[in-house]
């Protein structure tokens, strides 16, 4: 059922119930994404966690809308967008219920898989309604209110989370959906159910096979920074071996499948692999160092949760004010400059956060790097949205949209692992080299080696005198500071191999003429 055309001033009842729906339910996803980044301090504190833990209260989620999130758009298609965006709500209220109550962090990583499953309903059908509820000359009024209210939750999201965790509890966090999601449903009420009646059936093998093959990749690569010290490399080595086998098979099932989740004949238009890939490289950097800054702000620079949540707000404010302009720009230009240009300005970025110390002024350290990654991805993020969509035939745009999306969420999964083990070893060898070089009892460096996995919440034991606490912590802190600058230069890798692949993957001037074999 799709809606008479109207004109752009008038929007009719179901028009005005779907834009709410919508505009709430993103809302309600995007928040509990910078929220959560903000509160694993505090969560980490709650459940004595190493890093591990805190990366999987990150990656549970991600992997789940990786893996899922083509698929709940087919479920839309095929059984009913209204329908659909219900159930994820639901789920994803359910499931939020469940993480602020849980008492375990094994619970809460459990929940969090819940969250994910939600998210991956919810998240496709927003646009989809929109776009199945709207004519041509009302859906791009509709789309602009929609992007409106997301940048501003953007905006907001770190600075609510912050608030919530630092008034409140970290459980608030999660807690705050619930409102959320009970005013999605009452607005769903008046949206008017719709569905693709060409839809092919969701591909439940090819999700099956990509959730596996992501999860096991993901727990091997956090597996083997949890079993170095005990030299259990051959079970992480398997693991991620298994993993790598069941993604095999499932670009294998995608290659024969008669109606794949994932068509890898787009993949052989340049244009759309290089799309893709450089969304992989420069979402993977920016995944990473998202996860390790306000772990660095609030647990190494004393930052409260509420200022880690502001610190990331010229981030925001600048994606507001300049993806439309560069989005205008990069149809003049074509898409090879802002996306060559992009990513290596976010390489700068990168570089920057690399710089600061211990201490400091806010404005002095961390906000010149803020700034610039905001410039960069405001000139990348746009032309990239542009680029994704032109690189494919007209009825295709829906698959290529939601494939950019799970392999943004895919760079960050794998990243926030990878980069994860290497931040936990060179944490580990600053600190046992800091530690060692003042000459401490083996049973005290023992002692707080023994609690590596923690990262900056190593505690010296209660028994020292005070100054030697405070020079203890500081070995704590300057070690974490260590590890996250080189993650930093890797973020900074990762955004380079960005440019380039944006450089090599489009004509050089004009509007971009993206390869269409």
């Amino acid at each position: 059922m799709t809606a008479s055309p109207t004109p752009t001033a008038s929007w009719t009842a179901p028009q005005r119930w779907t834009v709410a729906a919508t505009v709430l339910g993103s809302s309600m996803a995007f928040i509990d994404g910078s929220i959560v980044n903000v509160a694993l301090n505090a969560i980490q504190q709650s459940f004595a966690a190493g890093v591990a833990g805190s990366q999987w209260v990150v990656n549970a989620y991600t992997l789940m809308l990786a893996a899922l999130i083509l698929t709940g758009g087919a479920l839309g298609d095929v059984y009913g967008r209204r329908l659909v965006f219900g159930v994820g709500v639901g789920i994803f209220a359910l499931a939020s219920v469940a993480c602020g109550l849980a008492p375990s962090l094994q619970i809460l990583t459990g929940a969090r898989v819940l969250q994910g499953i939600g998210g991956a309903l919810l998240i496709p059908g927003s646009l989809a309604m929109i776009g199945a509820v709207f004519d041509d000359a009302g859906r791009g009024r509709a789309v602009g209110l929609w992007s409106a209210a997301t940048s501003a939750t953007n905006l907001l999201g770190p600075v609510l989370g912050g608030v919530l965790v630092q008034q409140l509890s970290w459980r608030w966090a999660f807690f705050i959906n619930v409102p959320l999601a009970l005013g999605v449903l009452w607005c769903l009420r008046g949206v008017p159910e719709t569905r693709s009646s060409g839809a092919n059936r969701p591909d439940l093998l090819g999700s099956v096979l990509a959730t596996l093959g992501l999860g096991l990749l993901t727990y091997a690569l956090i597996q083997a920074g949890e079993s170095r010290a005990a030299g259990l490399l051959a079970s992480p080595a398997v693991l991620g071996s298994a993993g790598a086998l069941l993604l095999a098979g499932f670009f294998a099932w995608e290659r024969f499948s008669p109606a794949p989740m994932l068509p890898l004949a787009l993949f052989r238009r340049r244009a759309f692999s290089g799309t893709n890939l450089l969304t992989l490289l420069l979402y993977a950097a920016l995944g990473a160092l998202t996860f390790f800054l306000p772990l660095n702000l609030i647990g190494v620079q004393g930052y409260t949760p509420a200022e880690a949540g502001a610190a990331l707000v010229p981030l925001a404010l600048l994606l507001t004010l300049l993806s439309r302009v560069a989005g205008s720009l990069a149809g003049r230009l074509g898409a090879r400059l802002p996306l060559t240009a992009g990513p290596l300005i976010c390489a700068v970025a990168f570089a920057l956060f690399a710089r600061p110390g211990l201490g400091g002024s806010y404005w002095t350290t961390y906000f010149p790097a803020i700034l610039v990654l905001g410039l960069g991805l405001s000139v990348t993020v746009a032309p990239l949205v542009s680029a994704v969509l032109g690189s494919v035939a007209d009825g295709w745009h829906g698959t290529a949209s939601g494939v950019n999306n799970a392999v943004s969420r895919t760079g960050g999964l794998l990243a926030v692992a990878a980069l994860g083990l290497i931040m936990l070893g060179s944490f580990r060898g600053e600190l046992e080299t800091r530690l060692q070089s003042r000459a401490l009892p083996p049973a005290l460096v023992g002692t707080m080696m023994a609690q590596a996995d923690r990262l900056a919440q190593v505690q010296p034991p209660a028994t020292l005198p005070a100054a030697q606490t405070r020079a203890l912590r500081q070995d704590v802190q300057q070690a974490f500071i260590g590890g996250f600058r080189r993650v930093s230069w890797w973020c900074a890798a990762l955004s380079v191999l960005a440019g380039v692949v944006g450089f090599f993957s489009f004509s050089g001037s004009g509007k971009q003429q993206e390869e269409q074999a």
